[in-house]
């Protein structure tokens, strides 16, 4: 008897290996950790610990050449994920819609979300020490289950690396484990639309 698969769910996973460019995003991630007042009381008011710049900064790869350079380079994977989804763009691309800094102290979390009003979500791994938790994926059918018997693959997770680049897309709920980690793990997340 036959099975075929249906409506995968893909997630996209590659490496930006640009030692000097990660420094780069470490050094203004950490300014920016000190200088964004406003991004500090938003994460303060939201119970964030650590660091984001979600909700203060929407400039960022205008602002420092280092977030530029990491556009351009994220603008071909998400070109390239957008073609493996078979989107039908009519002829046009993807466009970086927003993208923040994540500075996250241990014990730091993000609990379960999607990304609304965007296309593909992802985010870059600057620093990642040991310990500092998983990308958690939810299997996007788990609302639908009902009473099914649960699957062992209901959660994903998937481990990043200083370079990982992680692509979904945006209706697909995922939440950042908390960090055992005794340093900050830097991140940078974005969403195209």
């Amino acid at each position: 008897m036959p099975i075929r698969t249906l409506f995968p769910t893909l997630f996209y996973e590659d490496r930006i290996a640009d030692a000097a460019l990660i420094a780069d995003l470490e050094q203004s991630a950490h300014m920016l950790a000190q200088e964004d007042g406003a991004g500090r009381a938003w994460s303060r008011a939201h119970g964030y610990r650590g660091y984001t710049s979600y909700a203060s900064l929407n400039d960022l790869p205008a602002r420092d050449p280092a977030f530029a350079a990491l556009k351009r380079r994220l603008d071909k994977h998400v070109a390239a994920f957008a073609e493996e989804l078979q989107l039908d763009l009519g002829g046009r691309r993807l466009k970086l819609d927003s993208l923040w800094v994540n500075v996250m102290k241990r014990h730091a979390t993000h609990s379960g979300h999607i990304h609304p009003h965007s296309v593909i979500s992802g985010t870059f791994y600057v620093a990642v020490p040991p310990g500092s938790g998983a990308l958690k994926l939810e299997d996007p059918r788990l609302p639908m289950l009902m009473a099914a018997p649960l699957r062992p693959d209901t959660f994903v997770y998937a481990e990043p690396a200083p370079g990982s680049v992680f692509l979904w897309e945006s209706w697909l709920r995922h939440e950042v484990m908390p960090s055992d980690a005794k340093d900050e793990r830097i991140s940078i997340s974005f969403n195209y639309s």
